[in-house]
């Protein structure tokens, strides 16, 4: 994305090495582009903090804060000094329809992710899928929120299939492991989460 003296006028921002642009959890409406320097991504796995990705120049990050009201699903620290380009929904909306080469570049950029995370999650099945299935379910629970449990097991088993790309038998069997492990509960169509300490504990293998 090529640098434009006036949107960084406008949208600009300075960040030295080593502060926190925003930590997993956190409530945001803007994205970033990266101008000058590299910022790193870490993720929470099991309680352990992992490098999700180190970005650089003409890269860009937060932009699921566009889009939908969820928090922040990862950490990201200014790896070297930067200048950002931050924008809100009003405002990347606006830099857009002046500048169309840099959605486009969003968009090409936004697909390769896509690619690559696919790609990723099919090394990682192969590693451990019954470790990605209580990742994603103990993420289903988080987010839901455990005081609004219980979570509809058709529709559960469903997404982690499609999400990870494993059967519908696999999925349903790796369920019924974690209800034997007495971490779930399930009850008709329903099930409950019965210690979210075991379930992170079974999350540990997927980084192993």
């Amino acid at each position: 994305m090529a640098e434009d003296t006036g949107l960084y006028q406008k949208f600009g921002r300075s960040v030295d090495s080593g502060e926190t642009i925003f930590e997993e959890g956190d409530t945001g409406d803007q994205m970033f582009i990266i101008q000058e320097g590299q910022v790193r991504v870490t993720k929470k796995i099991g309680g352990r903090e992992h490098i999700y990705a180190v970005l650089g120049k003409g890269e860009f990050f937060g932009e699921m804060a566009l889009v939908t009201n969820e928090k922040r699903t990862a950490t990201v620290k200014a790896a070297s000094s930067c200048k950002l380009l931050c924008f809100n929904r009003e405002g990347f909306v606006n830099m857009i329809n002046k500048n169309p080469k840099i959605a486009l570049n969003i968009i090409d950029k936004l697909c390769r992710r896509l690619q690559n995370s696919n790609m990723q999650i099919q090394h990682l099945v192969k590693r451990n899928g019954k470790a990605l299935v209580a990742l994603k379910l103990y993420y289903t629970f988080k987010s839901e929120g455990v005081e609004n449990a219980p979570l509809y097991y058709d529709r559960t088993l469903e997404d982690i299939s499609l999400n990870l790309d494993l059967p519908r038998e696999t999925v349903q069997s790796y369920l019924e492991d974690f209800v034997r492990l007495e971490v779930i509960r399930i009850s008709g169509n329903k099930i409950n989460l019965a210690d979210m300490e075991k379930l992170n504990a079974l999350t540990e293998s997927v980084s192993a």
